[in-house]
This record gives C-alpha cells, structure tokens and sequence, in this order.
C-alpha cells in the first residue's frame, strides 16, 4: 500500500513561496519583507549551520544558543554588515513588542 497523499502531484513546490530563494549552504530560504517601511531580506537558518556559535536576538536581548533555528534579517539598501540573527518567534512578533527592551536590574547590557 502506498502512502496518503495530502496535496495532488502536480502541485507547486512546497515552501513559503515561488519568490524566495534558496538559502544554499545555510540550510534555509530567502526572502524579502517590508518592515517599518523598508525592504529587508531574512533568510531562515538552520540549527545545524550554527554549531558552535551563539548570537543575540536583538528582539529580546536573549542569546540563541549554538544549533539552534533561527533567522538572520538585514535591510536592503544597508548590505549583509547590518545582519541581525532573530529567534524565529521574535522576529514573527517584531510589530507587537515595544521599542524599549524591558531588563532586570542585574543584566547585562550588550
């Protein structure tokens, strides 16, 4: 018996969308969005390619741990100096959260 298919055989590829690209040796896609008003290109990341490294979500200001999912967003016009690695859910929430990261008194600021 072979097994259950959910969508037909002729359809699209799977994946976010037509327009993206592929992330290559990073192991995500690409793709562009808007964001406060400028172009930005994200490309979702996977945990394997980042072993070994830990980065800092500017969203929460909470370090990503070493293999972890995650996606690096950067705008357009400003090149891949000003790249920035988001937890996959911060960068999701990036309209709802305030401008001012809330910290404890003890942290540490970066």
């Amino acid at each position: 018996m072979s097994p259950r298919r959910n969508r037909p055989k002729d359809a699209g590829s799977s994946g976010p969308s037509a327009s993206s690209e592929d992330g290559g040796r990073y192991g995500g896609f690409q793709s562009t969005e808007n964001w406060q008003g400028e172009e930005w290109s994200v490309r979702h990341v996977a945990g394997a390619s980042s072993e070994g490294k830990t980065y800092r979500c500017p969203g929460c200001d909470q370090m990503i741990p070493s293999g972890v999912p995650h996606v690096v967003a950067w705008p357009e016009h400003s090149g891949v100096d000003e790249r920035r690695h988001w937890h996959k859910s911060c960068w999701n929430a990036k309209d709802r959260r305030t401008s001012r990261v809330q910290r404890s008194r003890n942290a540490p600021r970066f």
